[in-house]
């Protein structure tokens, strides 16, 4: 899997060390995973868009093999800080600008990068994720019943110690049916979360979704992502409850488009080739967007 992708580690000023594997030629273009998984996660996807691109797998900071800063506190973990982490990590590889496309938690750390680094981010996609302040401020029983690892998560210390009593029965329970995923990036995501040091950035990174993002988000309530900008989501995936996803996203991205796929929420594993294709059509569809 990922065989023609070399591997990197590269060290960023903040002290984390970013796990990247780069493949093929051309424009560049970040992938970002999101929760519980690595850059595996696009293991389906990334061929494709290297055939046409210069295509960069980066482990978020803490996840997978990438390390966080030392001193691994939350605002570590707010993606403003790890979107910068991210940024310097691709300016080591010798990219100054370049197209980000994240799922997840990767999808807000890649918004955060094109608001905080507009002269960088020359478009974005983000799969299946609405802006988090506007999650929490639409939270209700419904949501915190669904979403309920949200508010686990963000708990001091004691999801730590219960996820790691059985860290493969809690992790996988939000990775079904596991015939979508693959055994071998399945493998992938059990080699990270069985470490200790992951879980804990895995609740650290929830713990700064709650707090840190959410107020950066609504610091930010006037800036917009000037770029081209992709939302894709799955029929079945939780923004597929919503009539309008776009709609939470136009006063913060005016250049928005977006779909709706035939697929559960792991769009690029349950739905690879027409995650592809939205992809390819939207890096393809123009000229590089000069940043300013």
């Amino acid at each position: 899997m990922l065989d023609d992708f070399r591997p990197h580690d590269l060290p960023t000023p903040s002290g984390a060390t970013i796990r990247a594997r780069v493949g093929g030629s051309g424009p560049p273009v970040l992938l970002l995973h999101g929760w519980p998984q690595t850059s595996a996660m696009w293991h389906r996807v990334a061929p494709g868009l290297a055939r046409t691109r210069a295509v960069v797998l980066a482990d978020l900071p803490g996840y997978g093999d990438s390390t966080a800063a030392p001193d691994a506190e939350v605002a570590s973990f707010g993606k403003r800080a790890m979107a910068a982490d991210l940024v310097a990590a691709m300016r080591a590889l010798g990219h100054e600008s370049f197209a980000v496309v994240g799922h997840d938690r990767g999808a807000r750390c890649a918004y955060r990068m094109a608001l905080d680094h507009p002269d960088v981010v020359t478009a974005v996609a983000v799969l299946d994720v609405l802006p988090t302040a506007e999650v929490f401020a639409r939270a209700d029983a419904a949501f915190a019943l669904g979403a309920w690892h949200w508010f686990f998560l963000a708990q001091p210390e004691i999801p730590e110690r219960l996820i790691g009593a059985d860290p493969d029965a809690f992790f996988t329970r939000f990775l079904r049916p596991a015939e979508a995923f693959g055994d071998v990036a399945l493998e992938s995501y059990r080699a990270a979360w069985r470490r200790p040091e992951v879980v804990h950035a895995m609740c650290q990174d929830y713990r700064a979704g709650a707090s840190i993002d959410v107020a950066d988000d609504e610091d930010d309530r006037g800036a917009t992502i000037d770029c081209p900008t992709l939302l894709l989501w799955g029929r079945s995936g939780p923004l597929g409850r919503d009539p309008d996803p776009l709609a939470a996203w136009r006063n913060r991205a005016p250049r928005i488009s977006g779909r709706e796929l035939d697929c559960g929420h792991h769009l690029a594993e349950e739905s690879p080739e027409e995650t592809l294709g939205e992809l390819t059509r939207f890096l393809s569809s123009r000229r590089e967007f000069p940043p300013r």
